[in-house]
């Protein structure tokens, strides 16, 4: 493999270290060798008095990243034991906090699509730009899996209850909606990037932002905020979806047919898990519950079924066990967030 073929680019240009994230084929989906480079490049550049940014974007035309390599992982729970994924998820969950806790600017161009793993390298950085071509989102639930990576701390601090209505759905957001998520910080069009980043080579980021920012158009989410706070403001997933059914908005009722696309268990697990990150607090607390919740989709059945209806078989007809909500019982929910005893993630702790 030459160099220019390595799945993470490194290099320096002025006062700014850049990571490129390099399987344009895959959207630059993360593998586990992925995460450890960048892990490694970030430990050497903290100490390098010689680098004041760090700057993160994907290779090609598509998007920062698609997420996680979830064939990799789909391969893992049906054909071994678990241990591969369990062993990736870890070292990225940790990769996760150590950006939120940089000690250096980390600017992160999230532009075009970003999504899973995605917003996990680039949403808990100090610097989040997004442009017009950016589309977000945590899609799991429509895969039997369940936001990870610190995306439900992100989307639990979101105002009212727009984090559980992406949470739930899976919903690809733009530039506008994320800032009003609280998921970037700046928007950039995408024509200016190539400037932005010449800039950063030479200027500190607020001054190099300062050339570039411009407001972005609105998004949808705010027009849609009353029906969406009343609505996902229910205590079950159950509620959630007959409230959505009987407000009168159109757009209300077509996501209460959305959401019984989803996996029933990823639902009222992901809901479970998004009102316990409001309680955990800090990130860490999260994704030690995070790692604890992923960990246990392995064991179930619709983790397999779900990448294999999406992403293996693409049929987009994904056969969910239990198939309805009505039959996960709340036992089973609490399955999830059992301690793994000496296999916990640990962040809090340390």
């Amino acid at each position: 493999m030459s160099a220019a073929e390595a799945p993470v680019l490194f290099h320096t240009a002025g006062r700014a270290a850049h990571i490129t994230l390099n399987r344009p084929r895959a959207i630059n989906a993360l593998d586990h060798e992925m995460v450890r480079r960048v892990d490694a490049a970030l430990t050497v550049w903290e100490h390098d008095p010689a680098v004041e940014t760090v700057v993160i974007g994907g290779a090609g035309e598509r998007g920062l990243c698609a997420g996680g390599d979830i064939r990799a992982i789909h391969d893992d729970a049906r054909d071994g034991d678990g241990s591969a994924a369990e062993a990736f998820w870890r070292d990225e969950y940790r990769l996760n906090a150590r950006i939120a806790r940089y000690p250096k600017p980390y600017v992160a161009l999230m532009d075009g699509i970003v999504m899973g793993g995605g917003v996990g390298v680039s949403a808990h950085g100090s610097v989040r730009i997004v442009t017009e071509r950016s589309r977000i989102a945590m899609p799991e639930t429509g895969i039997g899996f369940v936001p990870d990576v610190g995306g439900t701390h992100l989307l639990a601090l979101a105002p009212g209850e727009l984090g559980t209505h992406l949470a739930l759905t899976g919903a690809r957001i733009g530039a506008g909606d994320a800032l009003l998520c609280g998921l970037a910080d700046h928007y950039v069009p995408s024509a200016h990037l190539t400037d932005l980043l010449a800039d950063l080579a030479d200027l500190p980021v607020h001054d190099a932002l300062e050339r570039h920012v411009q407001q972005p158009a609105e998004g949808e989410l705010a027009a849609r905020r009353e029906w969406i706070d009343a609505c996902y403001a229910a205590d079950t997933v159950e509620e959630i979806v007959d409230r959505l059914r009987d407000c009168g908005e159109p757009a209300a009722e077509q996501t209460a047919k959305t959401l019984l696309t989803r996996s029933p268990t990823s639902l009222k697990v992901t809901l479970a898990a998004l009102r316990r990150a409001r309680r955990l607090g800090s990130l860490e607390r999260v994704l030690d519950q995070e790692y604890r919740v992923s960990c246990a989709c392995l064991r179930g059945p619709d983790l397999v079924e779900g990448i294999r209806a999406q992403v293996i078989d693409k049929d987009r007809d994904p056969h969910w066990s239990p198939q309805t909500l009505a039959e996960v019982p709340e036992a089973d929910v609490e399955r999830f967030f059992a301690p793994l005893g000496d296999r916990e993630l640990g962040l809090a702790a340390s």
